[in-house]
């Protein structure tokens, strides 16, 4: 009996420290889960004027709008340095450069990778700005295969070139080349090789939203916002399922459809900045077809690029790129508060959820603890992140009692773990 009590306590605790440590990972552009919602939780509830302590911060890692994504002892994001486009690898204790890797070329039509790169621990995986998908060991970065997203899948991005942050799904790698010939592909994450390919009839051009993992009608589906609208691909053998807006409604002609949608059970919320809106739409399946239900359209609920996060039965997100950060309930849509003009900070407004508190990132590079549970904009700390510039895009992180801001070509990373 003592045996079996003792294998019986060793199971659990051994589960006890596998959960712990899958909270500590952020494999991904927007976690795991692709909420933007971190598992921590014990954080500081307020910061110093000066903000939290700096553990660390990283120079040379290049112009771009990567955010980070952290597993085990690595930390990856891109940036371009010179005339070329790298994916980095930083030491997670240290904030040293581990090794770096060539993608592609730089620039674009902003300067620098707008992916944030993915990783199983034992790889990671980048897209340069025009298309250039590599693959690479995430313990010293040799390369293990490449495709280009034009050339080898006919793919066909929009005027801000390739900015979507591939997704992993067990054995399998996620991206969307868009075009007619294979909109959307999933690739052997191990050797690159085509698994299926999905076609959105008469094609579509890729938008700069990134995949997310819904599961309708008991089918599993990949979805993801492209240029003229919504699109949802069999997880299985990457049939169309059905889509949303067309090239004259909704989200179609827009300058740019860019956050990543959020499933919530039957229903997916979607928006697009440049005053155009959101929507929220239940999923429903009708024999071997789908049915898309609009349960309601909001102007007012648009979003850029800073994303937008569910938490319980509210929606946060920033007004367009106008710095206005906003609270909706997700059901009906209803505006609960708006930042009007209160705080520090401007510009653009990306942001992420940890321990009750909305962590909000300005263009201008000031920084903002603001909490999430209040019927009224409350901002409880803020401070300016040294280097703060204007156009300074990448999406905050907490993850493992640690705060990731990147300005620029430099990586800070912040302790917010309450002692």
């Amino acid at each position: 009996m003592r045996r079996v009590l003792t294998a019986l306590c060793l199971l659990v605790f051994g589960a006890a420290a596998t959960v712990t440590a899958a909270e500590a990972e952020w494999p991904m552009f927007r976690g795991a889960d692709r909420s933007g919602i971190s598992k921590d939780t014990g954080l500081l509830k307020a910061w110093p004027d000066k903000g939290p302590p700096l553990a660390w911060k990283t120079e040379g890692i290049g112009i771009g709008f990567s955010s980070v994504s952290v597993m085990g002892n690595r930390i990856f994001t891109m940036g371009d340095v010179g005339k070329e486009c790298f994916l980095f690898a930083i030491d997670r204790k240290t904030g040293d450069k581990v090794w770096d890797l060539k993608i592609g070329k730089n620039g674009g039509n902003y300067e620098g990778p707008r992916c944030t790169p993915a990783t199983d621990g034992e790889h990671v995986y980048a897209l340069g700005q025009f298309g250039d998908l590599v693959c690479a060991t995430a313990k010293d970065g040799k390369e293990v295969w490449r495709k280009n997203l034009p050339k080898d899948f006919g793919g066909r991005s929009g005027g801000w070139n390739y900015t979507e942050s591939p997704l992993i799904d067990g054995d399998h790698l996620i991206v969307t080349p868009g075009g007619d010939k294979a909109t959307m592909v999933a690739l052997d994450k191990k050797s690159g090789a085509p698994v299926w390919s999905g076609i959105v009839p008469k094609g579509d051009t890729a938008g700069y939203a990134s995949v997310v993992i819904a599961n309708f009608g008991g089918v599993k589906q990949y979805v993801t916002l492209m240029a003229n609208g919504l699109v949802s691909f069999d997880a299985k053998d990457g049939k169309m399922l059905w889509r949303y807006g067309t090239a004259n409604d909704r989200f179609g002609h827009n300058t740019a459809n860019i956050p990543t949608p959020i499933i919530r059970d039957d229903y997916v919320f979607a928006s697009a900045g440049y005053g155009r809106g959101a929507a929220l739409l239940k999923i429903t399946k009708d024999g071997s077809d789908f049915t898309v239900e609009e349960v309601y359209w909001k102007k007012e609920l648009n979003n850029k690029h800073g994303g937008v996060i569910l938490v319980g039965d509210k929606l946060f997100g920033d007004k367009d790129s106008n710095g206005d950060p906003w609270c909706a309930d997700f059901k009906t849509g209803k505006i609960l508060w708006t930042r009007k003009g209160v705080g520090e900070g401007h510009g653009s407004a990306s942001l992420t959820y940890a321990d009750g508190k909305l962590y909000i990132r300005y263009s201008d590079g000031w920084v903002a603890l603001v909490d999430a549970n209040t019927d009224k904009y409350v901002e409880i700390s803020a401070f300016k992140v040294p280097n703060g510039k204007q156009n300074t895009w990448a999406h905050p992180v907490v993850v493992d009692g640690k705060f990731y801001v990147r300005e620029r070509e430099i990586l800070y990373c912040y302790d917010v773990k309450a002692k």
